[in-house]
């Protein structure tokens, strides 16, 4: 298995993947740096909108959550939430979402959004309920296909993840997962613990509803 993160960035790769996500009825877009981020996405949403996001440190990086917290749309704040109660709540709201933002763990060059998550909320808000998805995603997550996306997440996303939310886990402690190694018939194999944040694992391509899914693409390295 070979490494599933590109060395430099590749615009042709990128153009490349762009074209093969648009032919799976997604709509792709390019921002050649993080700043250039939230000028695109005030128009693709307007004031007012009911807007939510799942776990995203790419969200973060691009300033998207300040502009969701800026008054001008109606936010579901998922960090008010403090009770199981108010948590459980907060992610059903989320479902009634004019859009819905995140990340991918991964996007292949043939136009695939590979997600793994342990609670689910978000990769169930990707796949239905809100009206739009909005998935910000760096060049270092395209990766050639679905045997390195599996790599991707194994070596490099969920290890950074479990140590992010402070989990028990092999991957917190060594850095990757145990099954790093395995062909992608393994894509589900890991660890046994109650920490684990593998759980679901969601591949998404041609999809029925065009351009409800959009993915911009930015040219810097960013997030897990």
């Amino acid at each position: 298995m070979g490494s599933a993160i590109m060395e430099t960035k590749d615009m042709r790769i990128i153009n490349r993947t762009m074209q093969k996500l648009q032919s799976n009825n997604m709509a792709a877009y390019y921002a050649e740096t993080a700043a250039e981020v939230i000028p695109l996405i005030k128009r693709l949403i307007k004031p007012g909108e009911t807007v939510t996001h799942g776990g995203s440190e790419t969200l973060k990086q691009c300033g998207v959550i300040d502009l969701l917290n800026s008054g001008t749309y109606n936010y579901i704040d998922r960090s008010k939430a403090q009770t199981p109660e108010e948590i459980e709540k907060v992610y059903r709201e989320a479902y009634f979402a004019d859009t819905y933002f995140g990340s991918a763990n991964a996007v292949t060059e043939s136009g695939l959004l590979y997600n793994v998550d342990g609670n689910s909320n978000r990769v169930s808000a990707y796949l239905y309920g809100p009206k739009q998805v909005i998935l910000i995603c760096g060049w270092n997550k395209i990766v050639k296909d679905l045997d390195e996306a599996t790599y991707r997440v194994k070596a490099f996303a969920s290890p950074q993840n479990t140590k992010r939310l402070g989990c028990e886990t092999y991957c917190a402690k060594a850095g990757e997962c145990l099954s790093v190694g395995r062909d992608a018939s393994y894509m589900c194999d890991g660890c046994r613990m109650d920490g684990r944040i593998c759980c679901n694992y969601v591949i998404s391509a041609r999809q029925r509803q065009r351009d409800r899914i959009k993915v911009i693409l930015v040219g810097e390295e960013l997030g897990y």
